[in-house]
């Protein structure tokens, strides 16, 4: 498996900075949600060349899913974002869903959101980049939130019907929404295409919390997957020393 830091694991610093720190740990990726905010795509592109290390991730130009009247400024955005990714050459676009709408049943919601990544999906296929969409929990953290369980999110995938259409399963926000994570997170592989990790409660780094991460990474490792986990947390420490602590008391573990 490749293993991945987000954007804001050293607060204030830029994606060259994260890069280089990742190259420091051995990891393999940057998660940087917010494509549009980078200064320059070019400068970013050298310097992932020159550090060996690159963006793993990035985000769609966020709209909703599940209201049709945005799907045209939806599908723009994503059609930007494909260009960016390429520039940068990233393969793994992460959206979420938007809320669900008031007086809309819920069906009609979820058709809506299914015809759009429909069409979507070509766009994704031809550029060689997975478009993945993540259930969030509304409980702690997004109240509303359309999609947030794992069963309800792989059945929009499988009417989807592309391999470019995937999940991102976050196991933080899938233990408070439906708990049975080991489960979800193997039995669903092949409609998910990365991980992201944090610990419960307080979204802290693995090793805070409730979840006995050496158990959960070495079930999805034994599914031979080997695509990014993305550490997706706050840290209680030192960014660095926490990132120690997470390679030897739970890496060195699982490998």
């Amino acid at each position: 498996m490749k293993y991945s830091l987000c954007i804001g694991a050293y607060p204030g610093k830029d994606e060259v900075y994260h890069l280089e720190k990742i190259k420091d740990h051995g990891f393999h990726g940057l998660e940087y949600y917010a494509w549009w905010d980078l200064q320059d795509l070019r400068r970013t592109a050298k310097e992932q060349e020159r550090i060996g290390v690159g963006l793993s991730a990035t985000c769609t130009k966020f709209i909703s899913l599940v209201d049709e009247s945005l799907r045209d400024a939806y599908m723009e955005g994503v059609r930007q974002t494909i260009e960016a990714c390429k520039m940068l050459n990233v393969r793994s676009v992460i959206s979420q869903t938007g809320n669900a709408l008031d007086g809309v049943p819920r069906d009609a919601q979820r058709q809506v959101m299914v015809e759009t990544l429909k069409r979507c999906a070509p766009l994704f296929e031809e550029a060689g980049i997975v478009l993945e969409v993540e259930p969030l929990n509304g409980l702690v953290d997004h109240a509303g939130h359309f999609l947030q369980r794992s069963d309800e999110s792989v059945d929009v995938v499988d009417q989807v019907g592309s391999p470019n259409v995937k999940l991102v399963f976050d196991v933080y926000h899938q233990q408070i929404t439906e708990g049975n994570v080991i489960r979800n997170a193997t039995g669903y592989i092949d409609r998910i295409n990365h991980y992201h990790i944090a610990d419960n409660p307080g979204r802290k780094q693995p090793g805070t919390g409730e979840l006995n991460y050496v158990n959960i990474l070495r079930a999805i490792k034994g599914t031979g997957f080997d695509g990014f986990v993305g550490l997706e947390c706050g840290y209680t420490i030192d960014t660095d020393e926490a990132i120690r602590q997470y390679k030897e008391e739970i890496l060195s573990k699982v490998e």
